[in-house]
Parts: C-alpha cells; structure tokens; sequence
C-alpha cells in the first residue's frame, strides 16, 4: 500500500512534518512488538468531516496498553482532540487515522522496564482496502492466536504477525484474503476483519473470546439489530459458511465488504445478498451521516466541542 503523504503528523503532543516523523532503530517496540495501535476512520458528510466512533477507539487504546502496563501520557479527550486536529490541520475531507502507542528508546532486553512510551498519531487519506467487492477468501493453514498465548482481544502491534502470514498466503494462491480458524476449528476472523454469514435472514458473527471486538463489528450487530434482523453470537463452522447465503467481512479498513467465495465453494451465487446490501447501505448512510439517529457515534471536526467534552480524567 503506498500512502499519499499528508502535512502533518502528530507525535507526543507535537505536529511535525511527514518526512521528519522518525523514531530510533533501538526503539523497544521495533524489536519485539509491543506496542498497541488503533485504525480509525473520518468520513465526508455535509457537516464536514467526521470521525466513526472516536471515542470508542480511544477508550480501547488504553484498554490494550494495560496489556504492558503502558502509562499513555495523555488523557483520553486530547487524544480525540489530536486525531480532530490533525484531520484539520491536513485539510482531510475524509481518510484513516492511526493512533499508535509503543516503548521507545531504552532498554533492549525483553521486558521493557522503564522505556519511555510514545504515542504517535497519523492520518492520510485511503480508499477501499479491499476494493469495491465482492471478495475471495482463502483459509489460511494458519489458526488464530490462541488466547491462552497472549491477550488476544487486546490490539497489540506483535498479534499482526499472525495476519501477516494468512494474508500473504491468501494473496500468494490469488485470492484478495485470508480467513482464520480458531484453536477448535471454528471461524475465528480475517487477518484485519471480523466475520459475518447470513441464512435464511439471521445474521451470525463468531462470539467474543478468540477473536478481536471489533468496533465496526459491534456497530454491525446493532445496526442489523435496528434494521429488524435477529444476529446471532456463536461459533461457526466451515460447513455453516459453505451453506450461508451471504458472507461480509468488517472492519475500519474494510468496512463492509462482501464475500463471494471460500476457497473453491461459490456463496450466495457470487453475488452481493440483499441482507449484506442493505446493512452494508445502512454503515454508510450512519458514517456519512445521513442517517441522524446514530450522530452520536460521530465526532464532527469542525464543530466546537462543548467544555464537558474537554474535561480531563485521570488516566491509569
């Protein structure tokens, strides 16, 4: 993925230029992957650029960092701030944002003791990730962490090692991407996405355990839910997708994006399911903010926050 730079890029309180945002190769978190990092989207609205579900994606950095015991030096309405100011700062319309929290130089040895940690904000502008759909998807040989292994709900920058490999196995046999089992068998997810199947109208998604709570992924459940679909939590098999009507995957980078097949099996004729159509529609319409009764997920840039909103709370 190549990136289309923008101006500006905000590291420890601090905005400084694209090319000059630069940390040391002995950076704890280069070597070990211990740090914890966020995918954010803003979108264009008639109200001007907005940003899906901020403070959801702040409230679950920090949740991450008590993985390392991480203290993030800022509090948790700057962060949003920052990530605000930032699109402003680079006359966004709309783009992704990347939060990332990590230990920076120091120490060297596994334990990262007292390093200081960094926190780094980037945003530029990024299309489909995994293009307009419908997509091919491939099982990976590779099972998702198990979460008896690390803390596998926790977005920790080491964890990508896993979809790193499904993902470039997937792109190696010529399909656009992975699909994880968990240590049971079972579904778990894609390498940066959560996973749905449709049949017979009800909506099923692999419970919460072995795989990441994604927060695009919780506001799917709602939305379906809302739009009078019934959504059930539980463990899929492969048998269970072959058979489905629909396949989506979610995500911030992947949004809403349907499946048309699994390995060498067709679902849903190939096609985009008319229950992926609508709800896919409805994401949209709620982060382009068409559709007003979910505004509160929505952090408008250029609409002043009220000072409730700028009140400091100490952080752990």
């Amino acid at each position: 993925m190549g990136f289309q730079k923008t101006e500006k890029i905000w590291m420890d309180g601090a905005l400084v230029n694209w090319d000059d945002a630069k940390v040391h190769v002995l950076s704890h978190s280069l070597h070990y992957g211990s740090g914890v990092f966020e995918g954010i989207r803003c979108y264009e609205t008639d109200r001007g650029p907005a940003i899906f579900r901020l403070r959801e994606h702040v409230d679950r950095l920090f949740k991450s960092a008590r993985v390392f015991d991480m203290k993030i030096g800022f509090q948790r309405e700057e962060i949003c701030q920052a990530c605000a100011d930032l699109i402003r700062t680079n006359g966004m319309r709309s783009g992704y944002i990347r939060p990332i929290a990590f230990f920076g130089y120091g120490m060297l040895g596994v334990n990262p003791g007292t390093n200081p940690v960094n926190l780094t904000i980037a945003a530029w502008p990024w299309g489909k990730y995994l293009g307009s759909g419908p997509i091919k998807v491939k099982v990976s040989r590779f099972i998702r962490i198990h979460p008896r292994t690390t803390v596998a709900n926790a977005k920790v920058c080491g964890h990508y090692v896993n979809s790193i490999l499904a993902n470039m196995e997937a792109k190696e046999a010529d399909y656009h991407e992975a699909l994880l089992l968990d240590y049971n068998g079972y579904v778990a997810e894609g390498p940066g996405e959560n996973f749905f199947i449709v049949k017979d109208g009800l909506v099923r998604t692999p419970p919460l355990g072995a795989i990441l709570p994604g927060i695009t992924r919780a506001s799917i459940i709602q939305l379906a839910t809302d739009l009078g679909y019934e959504v059930e939590e539980a463990p899929l098999t492969l048998q269970d997708v072959v058979s489905a009507d629909e396949a989506f995957f979610t995500g911030t980078a992947a949004e809403v994006t349907a499946i048309q097949q699994m390995d060498e099996f067709v679902l849903g004729g190939g096609k985009i399911g008319p229950v992926t159509a609508r709800i896919q529609q409805e994401f949209f319409d709620v982060v382009q903010g068409r559709n007003r009764r979910y505004d509160e997920w929505l952090w408008f840039v250029e609409a002043p926050r009220p000072k409730s909103d700028r009140a400091a709370t100490p952080e752990s």
